[in-house]
């Protein structure tokens, strides 16, 4: 099992000098039912980050899987073994988990393994592997024994008009 997460939150003080505002586990850490814990680390909401003294805490609200528009999410996730195997079938014989965001996400293996699994293939990462993940349809599976936890770094994004042109056009709906 992973240990604990820990959040350090930096800001500034009155005089603004450099302060440690939090220390300490994040305060919201969601399972959506699928063996799959969502460690939720930060947010932002807007391109430059607006940098403040004091804010309310961004990770508050329900579990969005995104980045809010022009904006990023920072989280870790521990991945339980055997999580997909919980699942119902889906009723197009597609991968039960597959999903896809408008996003550049990046995945670096911090624990254990775990399979990415694309259209076409499907890849075996281990602890210190990184994945740049480009809004493609992609699912994620940890056939091992043992939890694995991958930390991603979610930045908005936009598909091409040359692109967004050979995908579904329910993906403009985002998730």
């Amino acid at each position: 099992m992973p240990k604990p997460a820990r959040r350090i939150v930096t800001g500034h003080d009155d005089t603004g000098r450099s302060v440690v505002l939090s220390d300490g586990m994040p305060p919201n850490v969601r399972d959506k039912g699928t063996g799959v814990d969502f460690i939720e680390i930060w947010n932002t909401s807007a391109t430059p980050a607006p940098i403040c003294s004091h804010e309310p805490e961004p990770t508050d609200g329900p579990l969005r899987v995104p980045p809010p528009p022009h904006g990023t999410r920072i989280r870790l996730n521990d991945f339980h073994p055997g999580h997909i195997l919980k699942l119902p079938e889906r009723l197009d014989g597609r991968h039960r988990m597959m999903h896809r965001t408008r996003s550049i996400d990046y995945g670096i293996v911090l624990e254990g393994e775990l399979y990415l699994i694309l259209d076409d293939c499907e890849v075996l990462l281990r602890t210190g592997d990184v994945v740049v993940q480009r809004g493609t349809d992609h699912a994620w599976e940890n056939r091992s024994d043992r939890v694995a936890r991958m930390a991603f770094i979610l930045v908005d994004g936009a598909f091409s008009t040359e692109l967004r042109a050979k995908l579904p056009a329910e993906l403009e709906l985002r998730s």
